[in-house]
């Protein structure tokens, strides 16, 4: 089993979990966070169980910190829809495992009573491939908003349009190492790691 849930990554001075959603309004949210390494410049990264985060914390987050912030929407560790947006209100989504979304997104006929038998015919295949064409399609749009994104974040050297459309073809069995991927090729500073002990 992979990790469901949410990837929450923006920038403070204070620990994300000070912001006010994490509060006294929705404490539901602080049980079963884990902080990921934290980024120099205080951008950080928590990791949220399943199921506790609504489409409305965003604008709010981005509020509280005054700065850019991104979730990603991770299933079983395999596909993730994240989303980002900056304190102008602009706001890009872009999906991590391609090959997955499109298996995740492809609609059924509705004549199909059992999806499992359909899933081994050679239609199924195609639809896949379809629906993947639409998202590859997509791409571009999708690195040019996360690099406008970045830069509003005030990253100093944003990666290249080609660098972060590579990334978002990338397939990755953890979809999270793509999601920290994608914050390194977006020039965010990389999160230090302390050396491990002898």
């Amino acid at each position: 089993m992979g990790f469901s849930g949410h990837l929450v990554f923006a920038g403070s001075k204070r620990p994300l979990l000070e912001a006010p959603l994490f509060g006294s309004t929705n404490p539901g949210l602080r049980n079963d966070v884990h902080e990921w390494q934290p980024r120099p410049g205080g951008w950080q990264t928590l990791q949220l169980e399943q199921g506790i985060w609504e489409d409305e914390y965003l604008p709010a987050l981005v509020e509280w910190a005054g700065a850019p912030a991104c979730v990603a929407d991770v299933s079983d560790s395999s596909v993730a829809l994240v989303t980002g947006l900056d304190t102008n209100g602009h706001r890009w989504q872009a999906w991590l495992n391609l090959n997955n979304a499109a298996a995740l997104l492809v609609e059924e006929p509705e004549d199909v009573d059992d999806v499992s038998l359909w899933m081994a015919t050679p239609e199924f295949d195609e639809a896949i491939g379809h629906k993947r064409a639409e998202l590859d399609a997509e791409v571009p749009a999708d690195a040019e908003g996360a690099l406008v994104w970045a830069s509003a974040a005030g990253v100093q050297a944003p990666g290249q349009q080609s660098q972060i459309e590579e990334l978002l073809r990338a397939q990755e069995t953890f979809v999270e190492e793509l999601f920290d991927a994608l914050l390194d090729k977006l020039g965010f500073p990389e999160a230090t790691h302390s050396a491990p002990q002898p």
